[in-house]
């Protein structure tokens, strides 16, 4: 078989072979750079977040939430007293362009609505449960909805539960915890079923200054829950698509 002379490359391939042996340095930089973009967390809800006028001079959550977060972290926050489980997703239209993650306290609201009922007779305990498990059914179906247009958004999300209100009398107190159970149970099931990752505010506000009043939080409480969502987005859970629990 006769001997073939190989082709001298020519001035393209050349030009083509050098540009890659010069460009080859910078795609781990590139790679880097994208790895260190900032991220932005937002915060959604009612006033458990937006708690600026409950506390006076004194820091509100997203100030707290902003100094505790590590490098290479901002927050902001559409929290608005008052809001319900309904009002997120105007919320929701109000993201930042650069949104990266979001977390949502909100349920408390949805069960204020109901509160006369702790003031009502009734016949029977049968009769109670019931009552209960229906505000429950409607709450459920808001969350739902929530939720729903929650992961539309395709970002990295959090919620949270309602912590307990800090009524002096104790009887007040445990009857209000205990219908608050019901609106906590949807939350974790609908969390949980969904993958999502949970905040658990009973477990983070539970001491007297913790509180502003009877349900706001105070500057302390504040602190404590800016803590909790700041250890929540430096983890590892923060871009897992599974369920755990936070608790300070």
């Amino acid at each position: 078989m006769d001997d073939e002379t190989p082709q001298a490359p020519s001035r393209r391939t050349l030009l083509a072979g050098m540009a890659l042996m010069a460009g080859a340095p910078l795609f781990p930089k590139r790679a880097k750079a994208a790895g260190d973009m900032t991220r932005h967390v937002v915060l959604l809800g009612d006033s458990i977040f937006d708690n600026k006028r409950y506390v006076g001079d004194g820091p509100d959550v997203i100030e707290q939430l902003k100094a505790d977060l590590p490098s290479g972290w901002t927050a902001s926050s559409n929290a608005i007293d008052g809001s319900t489980a309904l009002d997120i997703a105007s919320q929701l239209e109000r993201l930042p362009p650069d949104a990266t993650n979001l977390v949502v306290s909100v349920g408390g609201n949805d069960a204020l609505k109901h509160k006369e009922f702790l003031d009502e007779t009734a016949s029977s305990v049968a009769e109670v449960l019931y009552k209960l498990g229906t505000f429950g059914d409607e709450f459920r179906q808001n969350y739902r909805s929530m939720l729903d247009a929650l992961q539309a958004t395709k970002l990295p999300a959090a919620v949270c539960t309602i912590y307990e209100a800090r009524f002096e009398a104790p009887d007040a107190h445990k009857i209000a915890a205990t219908a608050l159970s019901v609106f906590n149970d949807v939350i974790t099931r609908e969390a949980f079923a969904r993958g999502i990752p949970l905040i658990d505010l009973r477990l983070i506000v539970t001491e007297n200054d913790d509180y502003a009043n009877d349900i706001e939080p105070s500057v302390k409480g504040g602190a404590k829950i800016a803590r909790a969502i700041a250890d929540f987005v430096a983890s590892d859970d923060v871009t897992q698509k599974r369920s755990v629990v936070f608790a300070g």
